[in-house]
C-alpha cells in the first residue's frame, strides 16, 4: 500500500469515527447500553473508574481485532482504518476525560478557547441528556443551546469547585 492510500485511509477513519461516534452514543449509549453510560451522566462523580469506561475498552477490542486481521488475514486496508480510530480515541479522550471531566490530570485548570466549544456543547448533552452526542464536531440543536443559555445549572459544578484554588 502506497503512503499515500495509508494516510487517506487513516483520516477517513478519524473522520468518519465522529458520525459513527454521535450514532452509538445516541442508540448503544442512551439506548440498549443505558445501564452502564448512566454513570457517566452520575451528578458529583469523582474522576475514577465508572462502568460507562467499559465503552471504549470494547471498542479498543474491536480496532485490535481490526489490526489483526490486517497483518493476518490480508485485509491490510484494516491497518490505516485502525490507525485513524485509534487516533480519534486519543483525540476523543484527551477532550472528553482529559479536557471537560478533567479525568486524566493533563490540563489541570487551564482553559483553551477552542476546547471550551466542545465542553459547552458536552455541558448541553448533560443538562438535558439529549443532543449534541458527538463529541470533536457536536452538532447543537439550536433549540437546546438557547435553552441552555436562560439556565444557570451547572452539570460540571463538581468538576469545576475540585479545581478551585480555595478545594481541598
Amino acid at each position: 500500500m502506497s503512503p499515500l492510500a495509508f494516510a487517506l485511509i487513516t483520516l477517513g477513519g478519524f473522520i468518519l469515527m465522529e458520525p459513527f461516534t454521535a450514532a452509538t452514543h445516541r442508540w448503544v449509549m442512551h439506548g440498549i447500553g443505558e445501564w452502564f453510560h448512566r454513570s457517566h451522566h452520575r451528578p458529583g462523580r469523582k474522576p475514577a473508574w465508572e462502568r460507562n469506561d467499559w465503552f471504549p475498552v470494547a471498542f479498543a477490542a474491536l480496532v485490535m481485532f481490526g489490526l489483526w486481521l490486517g497483518f493476518n488475514a490480508g485485509l491490510t486496508a484494516l491497518i490505516p482504518l485502525a490507525v485513524g480510530v485509534t487516533l480519534y480515541g486519543i483525540a476523543y479522550a484527551l477532550v472528553h476525560d482529559g479536557y471537560i471531566h478533567r479525568r486524566l490530570g493533563v490540563f489541570g485548570a487551564r482553559r483553551v478557547a477552542v476546547l471550551e466549544r466542545l465542553a459547552e456543547a458536552h455541558r448541553i448533552h448533560h443538562l438535558y441528556n439529549a443532543a449534541p452526542y458527538g463529541m470533536l464536531a457536536p452538532v447543537v440543536p439550536a433549540e437546546l443551546r438557547a435553552r441552555a443559555a436562560t439556565t444557570d445549572r451547572d452539570p460540571f459544578a463538581e468538576i469545576t469547585r475540585s479545581m478551585s484554588p480555595t478545594a481541598s
